[in-house]
This record gives C-alpha cells, sequence and structure tokens, in this order.
C-alpha cells in the first residue's frame, strides 16, 4: 500500500528495492555511519559488530536455502565450519585472503551438494533428518582425519590477512572488511528473488508438484538452493576463521545452527529484511543477559557460572518464543506495516 503521490512510469522504477527518494538517502547515511564508525568506537563494539556482520552472511545463506526453497537446514554452523577449515588450510599454505574467501565458498558449496543430493528426494521431517546428519558428521570427519590435514581435535591457526601490505587483522581493518561482505550479500540477498533462480525457488517452496507441471526442474533448483545458501555459508566460515585466527570443531555446534535458524524465523523468514531484523534483535539480547550475567558473577552471588549460562539460554529461548506468539510472520512484518501506517498517517490503513 503506497501512499498518493508515490507511482511509477516503468517496471524498472516499480521493481526498485528503495522506491522512494528518501529510502534512499537514509540508505546513504546508514552506509556512512557504518563506514565511518570505527574512528568513533572502541575494539568491544567493533569486535561485536564484526561478529553481528559475519553472522548475518551466514543467516543470509538459510534465508536462500529455507525463505526461499523452503528446504529445512539445520546444518548452517557445519557449513560454516567447513568454510572456516578450508580458509584456515589454504591460508596456511600461503594463498592470499582474497583468493581464500572464494575458495572456501566453493568448496563450502560442493560440500553442500553430497547432502542436497538425497535431500532433494525427501521433505519435512526426512529432510530436517538429512541436514542434521551433515551437523553430526562434520565434527566425526574432522576428529578422524590426520591431524596434519585439519588440526583434529587442537585445530588450526588462521594467517592474519593482508592485502597489497596492509593489515586488514586488526579491529577497524577487520571491521571493514566484515562490513563490504556483508553489504555485497545483502546485495545478493534483495536481488537474488527477483532473478530468475529465485523466481524458480519460489514456485518450489510454494507447491514442488506444481512447479514440476510448470517445466521447472525441481530436484534441480532443491540443490541449486543448498548450492547458493551454502556459499554464503563459506564466505561467513572463511571471514570466521580469520576473525577468530584459530579454528576447532567446538566453534561450529548444532547450537550454533538452531540459533542461526532461530534469528531467520524471529526476523521473518519470507523477506531479505528478516535476517537483518533478527540478527540484530537477537544479538542485542543476547549481549543484555551476558552484561546481567557478568554482573551476577561479580557481585559474588551463590549462582554458578554454569547455572547463568542455562539461565541466559532459557530466558533468550523465551524472548524467541514470545516474538513467534505474537508475531509469527516476524519482525520484517512489524516494519512493514509500521512504515505503511506512517506512509498512510493520519489516514487509516483499512
Amino acid at each position: 500500500m503506497r501512499p498518493t503521490g508515490v507511482y511509477f512510469e516503468n517496471f524498472a522504477a516499480e521493481a526498485r528495492v528503495l522506491e522512494t527518494r528518501r529510502a534512499r538517502l537514509w540508505l546513504v547515511a546508514l552506509c556512512i555511519l557504518l563506514v565511518a564508525l570505527p574512528m568513533l568506537a572502541g575494539p568491544w563494539l567493533l569486535g561485536q559488530l564484526t561478529y553481528a556482520f559475519i553472522t548475518l552472511i551466514a543467516v543470509y545463506g538459510l534465508f536462500v536455502t529455507v525463505g526461499m526453497a523452503g528446504q529445512i537446514n539445520i546444518a548452517q554452523s557445519a557449513f560454516v565450519g567447513v568454510g572456516a577449515f578450508s580458509a584456515a588450510k589454504l591460508s596456511g599454505l600461503g594463498v592470499p585472503f582474497w583468493l581464500v574467501i572464494p575458495a572456501a565458498a566453493l568448496i563450502t558449496g560442493a560440500v553442500s551438494v553430497l547432502f542436497a543430493l538425497p535431500a532433494a528426494r525427501v521433505r519435512g521431517f526426512y529432510l530436517a533428518l538429512t541436514t542434521l546428519a551433515a551437523q553430526v558428521m562434520f565434527p566425526i570427519v574432522i576428529l578422524a582425519l590426520p591431524m596434519s590435514w585439519l588440526g583434529g581435535l587442537v585445530g588450526m591457526p588462521v594467517v592474519s590477512p593482508d592485502l597489497f601490505g596492509l593489515s586488514l587483522g586488526g579491529p577497524r581493518g577487520f571491521y571493514w572488511l566484515a562490513l563490504a561482505f556483508a553489504a555485497a550479500a545483502t546485495w545478493c540477498a534483495f536481488n537474488l528473488p527477483r532473478s530468475r533462480l529465485g523466481r524458480a525457488m519460489r514456485a518450489v517452496h510454494d507447491n514442488d508438484t506444481a512447479a514440476s507441471v510448470m517445466g521447472i526442474p525441481v530436484t534441480r533448483i532443491k540443490i541449486e538452493a543448498f548450492f547458493v545458501g551454502a556459499l554464503f555459508a563459506g564466505v561467513a566460515g572463511a571471514l570466521t576463521a580469520y576473525f577468530l585466527q584459530f579454528v576447532t570443531v567446538s566453534s561450529f555446534t548444532l547450537f550454533a545452527s538452531v540459533w542461526y535458524l532461530g534469528m531467520l524465523i524471529v526476523g521473518g523468514i519470507h523477506s531479505p529484511l528478516g535476517p537483518i531484523l533478527g540478527v540484530a534483535f537477537i544479538t542485542l539480547i543476547q549481549e543484555g543477559l551476558h552484561a546481567i550475567s557478568n554482573a551476577l558473577l561479580q557481585s559474588g552471588s551463590n549462582i554458578g557460572g554454569g547455572a547463568v549460562f542455562a539461565l541466559s539460554s532459557i530466558l533468550l529461548a523465551l524472548c524467541i518464543l514470545i516474538a513467534l506468539i505474537f508475531e509469527p510472520r516476524g519482525l520484517a512484518h512489524l516494519w512493514q506495516t509500521a512504515k505503511t501506517t506512517f506512509r498512510l498517517w493520519p489516514f487509516p490503513r483499512n
């Protein structure tokens, strides 16, 4: 629903993601703020925002696989781990980071195809079990391989990234690096639904039988959905490896995959804006609960660290459940409703 005065003279103008000049100006202001933020913020805030950007890229992968194609994936953390270990191995071989990140993404996509082939033939609960098998197999395979290959239980160090002799391992340099990749991932996520592949994924998501009758190769589209989603995961994994500068299997657990999926559901599973809002919402709650937990521990209370961590996880899960109960279509729907109300004010929406 648009207010009077907002109209389009051609299809290209109507297909824009940002329909009005005011929206484009707000985007430019946000970009300037994010680019200039390292000049104003400290290392802690830059570290939190950097990790949020990396998480956003991983959740975008779930948006493609789950939100667009309707293929349940609870192994996104394992695919992020594949990208991280690939980046660690390639960086140890002396490969420059600007080649490591796309290589890690392609390796992760190739691995995802191995699980997408059987997953393309099943749906629902069985599809969830297939992706769960990938999450379970990931640490088993890493630990079973010789330690000289991927580090085994000890893990692998990662060489700090540099570009033409300029180190990007510091808080500011890596923040800008993660911001650049997050911006590229955002551009892809917002434009993919309007592409030929994106429309085919939507058709398969709505009704794969009808899509097959219309001539859409359903099996191929499902495999491509896993592959594209894993590309995002591979980039996020490579950035995670450079961010942590050390990778182990304990960093990529089923718990992390569940939270990735929770961020997507809370933000809005059918909108590319959902991952942004979901990551921001869950990250703010997590940091708030961590601050409360640290305050309780420092106050000398009798509550142990394990109990505080469990209580924080329970409260975080309750926050997600409350959000789903009151707005099952996600925060993206709330944002669209608020934006429409603002545009049409003072007139009613109905």
